[in-house]
Formats: structure tokens, C-alpha cells, sequence
């Protein structure tokens, strides 16, 4: 990688901030919006499962019917596009077409997939573990689309503040999905303001507590 295409990386995420204020209005090109969400679908996940699905509300009836849902959060109806990340509680359904065309091109033993997959299905056998590989992979895929969004030059609230049951029976999202956050998506009518962060000698720890 190139010294700028890693300072470009490393800008995009230096400069990622949430907000709270779009520009009203405004929409974000097709072009555009699917390209952040392929970024987002470029996620790495375990096993490849790819625990995510992407609901893309952008039609302004149906901000406006998210609204009270998210306690009246003004960039719901202000952003040009509101993604609810949900988190799949059934990935392991996702094996054999994640695994089964490497089998068929040869790159993956048949006895390798066989493997794997009776790795998965033991380790869902536990609604925890399908419940914390749906959030922790569905963050993974949020996290990418939110610095996708900012490389575009949009900007991204994440937002954990909504009423997760009354989502679910709104949006009728199938009992497959776990909601796990909602991320507006536009252009900041009002520059966002850089948060504090703690110092690394606050955050990290050498080798063991």
C-alpha cells in the first residue's frame, strides 16, 4: 500500500464523526449509496457468514414512521437515508453458499466444508452464540459502511437509541434478524465536532492486566 493511500485511510477515519444535523432534502446519488453499502458488505465476519442484512429507508413516509421509534431523533427525517444494520441469528443457514462454490472450483475440500460446517452448527446450538456473532458481525459491517459513507464525502450518525420491539413489528423484520444499530446517512448542515478520546496509556495494556 502506498504511503497515500494509507494517509488517505487514515484521514477518512481521523475525520469521521457523528452528526446529528443533514442537510435537508438532499438525496444521495444510486451510485453512491450502493457502493457504500457494498463497502459494507466487504466486512470480514467469522466463518464468512456474513451476519448481516441492510434495510435501506429512504422513502420519507417511512422515516417519519421510524421517528417516534427512535424517541424523535431529528436526523431520522432530516438524512437522506436511515440503514438499519440487523444482525442474522440463523448465519449458519449461510454455509453452504458461502463454502459450496469453493467446493465446486476446487479450492476447498469437500472434507474441509464438511468441517467447517459441523463446527458452525455445534456453535449455534447456543442462542447466545448466534445472538453475539450476530451484533459482533454486524458491527463489523456497520463500522465499514460508516467510513465508506465519509470517504464519499457523507457523513453518519450511529444510533442505539430506538425501540427495538416496536422496529421489529414496524419494519416487519423476520424473527431471523436482530436489530443492531440504525446509521443515518447525508451531508452535514453543520460541521460535526471532534469528541474526546482517551489516551492510548488510558486504553491499552501491555501483553497482560
Amino acid at each position: 500500500m502506498s504511503t497515500q493511500v494509507q494517509n488517505e485511510v487514515l484521514k477518512v477515519i481521523e475525520d469521521r464523526h457523528s452528526v446529528k444535523q443533514y442537510q435537508v432534502g438532499h438525496t444521495i446519488p444510486k451510485e453512491d449509496l450502493e457502493q457504500i453499502l457494498t463497502s459494507a458488505s466487504l466486512a470480514p465476519s467469522s466463518w464468512n457468514l456474513q451476519h448481516w442484512k441492510l434495510l435501506v429507508i429512504d422513502d420519507q413516509a417511512q422515516k417519519e414512521k421510524l421517528l417516534p421509534i427512535a424517541y424523535g431523533q431529528k436526523q431520522i427525517v432530516e438524512s437522506s437515508v436511515v440503514i438499519a444494520v440487523l444482525g442474522d441469528l440463523e448465519a449458519n443457514k449461510n454455509a453452504q453458499a458461502v463454502f459450496g462454490p469453493a467446493v465446486a472450483g476446487g479450492f476447498l475440500p469437500q472434507a474441509v466444508m464438511d468441517t467447517l460446517v459441523a463446527q458452525i452448527e455445534g456453535a449455534y446450538q447456543y442462542p447466545q452464540v448466534a445472538r453475539d456473532e450476530a451484533i459482533r458481525n454486524g458491527s463489523l459491517a456497520a463500522m465499514n459502511l460508516m467510513l465508506a459513507a465519509k470517504a464519499l464525502g457523507y457523513d453518519t450518525c450511529p444510533m442505539g437509541g430506538y425501540d427495538a420491539g416496536k422496529f421489529v413489528e414496524a419494519f416487519n423484520v423476520p424473527a431471523r434478524y436482530v436489530p443492531v444499530m440504525l446509521i443515518s446517512v447525508g451531508l452535514a448542515s453543520t460541521p460535526a465536532r471532534s469528541a474526546g478520546r482517551f489516551s492510548l496509556d488510558q486504553i491499552t495494556v501491555s501483553n497482560s492486566f
